[in-house]
Formats: structure tokens, sequence, C-alpha cells
């Protein structure tokens, strides 16, 4: 029987498979046993283990010396400690990509444990009688979970046994599990993107495209406001939620009809997403806007300015803004004055300026563009660099300007007379509707340090522009 060593430190010590970490753990002993803090969320966090959400807790006793199990892949990530006794571990990553087929072997006793992430192949063979080890997984047994296997004997991986398998206790099924050469490598989990009809999905197709993780759904086919929407998928698969669905019709949003829409779409289903991304462990990615600030300000705004939106289409866009931040691991990129395919008011003003017609344009609304191809870039790349959590500006760089001076820029690339656009106020504009019209912020202008912090280049607005329009 080997000596359990007592009065270690908590520690974390990568491997050479990535995300496949050993800690050791401070096991404190008398002579009447031992204990240890087997599982602690927040020390072992803090030392960098990813909080991995742990669901079930499972033991395996084994009898005797030489019982080896494995090698399973399993779809959910593992806490393996030695509850007594010792085991030999050998995990070999069966994850598509650079690091398949790599292998990693220890022995454990009670002062170790191990994070095995989804799709590592993990095997244990026991070193001494009456051995158990427990392990904690972020997802419940399930029969149609998809799992993926290797031989233990498996000549690339060339595991190094103590006891030979030919004298090992292993099960025929175990026995029978494929080479490396014929197993099937365990996809990344996916990524679904919510609204992919819209400007927004269209950029973002244009940004995953040939990205086979990644799931497209439109309104027909994804009802965010189904009671079946836990269900709808087994979201223990998915990695990240891209919500680009919403509902931007700000003046149809003051009528009794468009504010059921919009509270539905921009507030009742971020709400929804965010509880399913709580659930399971997912990145809930979210799309917000300038019209949670009522203008006001004298500065751009900052992500961590209160918001105080003016008509329904702010408020719902606050409030599934809130609901949203309640799912621990969430992006909200926050966007004004949003450009991308079909019709918008870039495309007009070029229409306008060919037709020769002088438009009149609002010019006490001051703020940037932001291009669609730009967000969705910025979301790659927040989901790439994995920043810290929460709310991040996003607009074209450069300075700000009205409506009315984008016109002008407008026909002036266009190759037409700027001065054709009259400027005027908000308040003129809207002076002959006979239709309810949304109150505008004023100021929608964004700060953008933090997300330039995250390693992110906003574009110029004007070398943006000049490009969407050539396009």
């Amino acid at each position: 029987m080997s000596e359990i060593e007592f009065g270690k430190s908590l520690s974390r010590t990568e491997t050479t498979i990535p995300g496949l970490e050993i800690f050791d753990l401070p096991v404190h002993g008398d002579s009447r046993g031992w204990f240890k803090e087997n599982w602690q969320r927040d020390k072992m966090t803090a030392l960098g283990l990813a909080d991995f959400g742990p669901v079930q807790n499972n033991v395996s006793f084994n009898d005797a010396v030489g019982t080896t199990r494995g090698i399973h892949a399993e779809p959910w990530d593992k806490w393996v400690s030695i509850a007594t006794g010792r085991i030999f571990g050998a995990w070999v990553d069966l994850r598509e990509g650079p690091s398949f087929g790599a292998v990693f072997t220890a022995e454990l006793d009670p002062s170790k444990a191990i994070f095995v992430p989804r799709g590592v192949g993990n095997s244990y063979q026991t070193l001494e009688p009456d051995t158990a080890y427990t392990y904690l997984v972020n997802d419940h047994w399930s029969a149609d979970a998809s799992y993926s296997f290797l031989n233990l004997a498996d000549e690339a991986s060339a595991i190094e046994w103590p006891i030979p398998l030919a004298e090992a206790e292993v099960s025929a099924k175990d026995l029978a599990h494929p080479r490396l050469a014929e197993v099937v490598p365990v996809a990344p989990r996916k990524t679904l993107v919510i609204g992919s009809g819209g400007q927004l999905g269209t950029a973002l197709g244009a940004e995953f495209e040939g990205l086979g993780n990644v799931e497209w759904t439109t309104r027909a086919d994804f009802d965010l406001g189904s009671a079946a929407l836990a269900d709808a998928r087994r979201w223990r698969d998915y990695d990240t939620i891209i919500n680009a669905a919403a509902y931007t019709a700000v003046d149809r949003a003051e009528t009794p009809e468009g504010r059921s829409d919009a509270w539905a779409v921009n507030a009742a289903g971020p709400a929804a997403l965010a509880r399913i991304a709580s659930e399971h462990g997912i990145t809930l990615v979210h799309v917000s806007s300038d019209y949670v600030f009522d203008g006001s300000s004298d500065r751009p705004y900052r992500e961590d300015d209160v918001v105080c939106p003016l008509g329904v289409y702010g408020q719902t866009k606050a409030a599934g803004d809130i609901a949203v931040a309640t799912a621990p691991r969430h992006y909200i990129v926050r966007t004004s004055w949003v450009i991308g395919s079909g019709n918008n008011f870039v495309r007009t003003m070029a229409s306008l300026a060919e037709r020769g017609i002088d438009p009149k344009v609002v010019d006490d609304q001051r703020g940037r563009l932001t291009f669609a191809a730009e967000i969705a870039r910025l979301i790659r790349h927040l989901l790439e660099v994995r920043p810290q959590f929460g709310v991040y500006n996003l607009t074209s760089d450069g300075a700000t300007s009205t409506w009315a001076d984008i016109a002008r820029t407008v026909f002036t690339l266009a190759g037409h007379d700027a001065a054709r656009v009259t400027g005027v106020s908000t308040e003129e504009y809207f002076a002959s509707a006979t239709s309810p019209v949304a109150p505008r912020p004023a100021n929608s202008a964004l700060d953008l340090s933090r997300v330039v912090d995250t390693g992110f280049a906003p574009r110029s607005g004007d070398e943006l522009l000049r490009e969407y329009l050539v396009s």
C-alpha cells in the first residue's frame, strides 16, 4: 500500500494535452485517518480551473488490482479524484484538432485529482485492491449521448500499462474498441446562430463560413417564445449561442401590436436564452443598442453607464440586456446605427442621389455607423480571445457625425453634390407624421476603449463607408 502525501498545498499543473490539468490536493491526516476537500469551487477556479458546473457525482469501486477501464471520451467534462487506493491513468486526446492523439499518463492517489475536458479519452488501471475513485461531471448521463472510444492496446498511443493488459481485468467491450486510425474525432461543441436571416445573421454567415460546428436558424424554424425551448436541443452539445434576432422597427414598437412584438423578441426571448445558457454552461452572445440610453450625456457612453431608455424599443432592448447579463458566460455587444445587407439609410441616400432627389435629413442626432460585418468580426474575436465576460461597445472609429453629415458623405462618394442634402431637426423631420414616432437619443456615441483593450481594432467609419458603397 502506498503512503498518502499529507500537507501539500493546493496547486494546478498543465499537462501535454490542452485543458487536461493535474491538481495537488491538501490532505490532512492523523492516527484516525485523513480528510481532504475533494472539490472546492472558489479555491480551484481561483487557480484557473474552468468553472465547469458539475451536476452529477459518480463513484467507481474496483475490487482487484489490475482492473482496467477505457479508453472512453465522453461528451462532458470530468473532475476525477481518488477516494481510496491508487490508480494509473492514461488520457488520449480524441478531439478534432492539432492535438488529436496526444497521450498523457500519471499515477493518482487521494492527494491528486485531474480535470478531464470533454472529448479527451480517459482510462484507469487500479494499482491497489479496494480502489475507489469519484468523478464529477457537468451533464447527466443520457442514453443518446455520443461517445468516442480508443483501444487500450492501440499501438500509436503506446501506453505502458504497469500491469500488462494480458494480465489485467478488462471487459470484452473495452478490448473491442477501435485503433486510433479508425477513431472518429470528437467535434467541438456547437455554435447556434439565432436570426440568421437578418442583416447581422447574413454578416455572421460570411464571417463563420466553412465552420462545420455552426448551426443556423431563422424565426420560422426556431421560436424563441416556445414553451418547449428548454428541450429544443441537447443543449450540453452547444458551447455558444449567438442571438442575432431583434425587433428593430422603433416607430412601430410605439403601437399596441408593435409593443407586444418588441417585448417578445427583444426581452422575453433573450431571457429564455439566458436561462438555457445558465443551466448548461453556454456562452451567450447578444447584440444591444444605443437606444438603451436617453442621449443626454455630453460624452460617449461607456459600458457601465446606467441605462435610461426613452421609448418602447429602447426599453425592450434594455430589458433584454439585463436578462442576458444573468447568464454567467455572456457577451453583450452594444452598437449604434447599424448598416448591413438589404435596405438601410446608406443605400437609401445613394439611391436618392442617383435619382436626383434632394433629401432633408436629421442633423441634431450624433453618433457613428456600425457595419454588420464589423459586429460579426468582433463576435468572432470575443469567442476566440475570450476576454472578461460583459458588455462591449462597438461602432466604427473616428469622429461622430449627424445623419445629415453621413448623407452628404454618401452623396460625395457617389459623385453628387453634397449641398443637395438639407439638414433639419428631428422635430421638423417628423412634424407631418401620422403614426406614432419613437423618441431618438440625441447622442448615440459609444466609448470604444474597452473593446480596444481586448486587442480588437475598430476600423475607420469613412473607410468602411467607402468600401460598403462599392461592394
